[in-house]
């Protein structure tokens, strides 16, 4: 998990502009809503990285690496986070939550599942 800091690229009395996401190849977004207690993912990508962006509510996410440590985080909005191939990531509904997922690598539509791989041991 990487934790990455938003820098506002340009803000007037109109409001701000932030990139999120740049000079990668994005192969689809995905919004997801959580409602309290609801736990996601529970699995690992083996090609695929996916920046997590916190629209609104509280979620704990939790990774790991192999048998490495595990890692928890909890996002607020506006917070984003990276998870890299091959980590192990879980999420969880601390309220009811928005989230947009930025994923590189196979994910939309007809290839949602081809490079998800489920936890025999889940990490929540």
């Amino acid at each position: 998990m990487k934790i990455i800091d938003t820098l506002i690229n340009f803000e007037d009395s109109r409001g701000k502009i932030i990139d999120l996401v740049e000079k990668r190849n994005i192969n689809a977004i995905t919004f997801i809503s959580f409602n309290k207690e609801a736990v996601r993912a529970n699995h690992y990508h083996k090609k695929t990285t996916q920046w997590n962006y916190l629209l609104k509510g509280k979620v704990r996410l939790v990774t790991q690496f192999g048998d490495g440590p595990i890692e928890e985080f909890t996002l607020g909005p506006g917070d984003l986070v990276l998870t890299a191939p091959m980590e192990k990531h879980a999420l969880v509904g601390l309220e009811d939550s928005e989230l947009l997922v930025f994923t590189e690598g196979p994910r939309g539509g007809e290839e949602y599942e081809s490079d998800t791989f489920r936890l025999e041991t889940q990490l929540v």
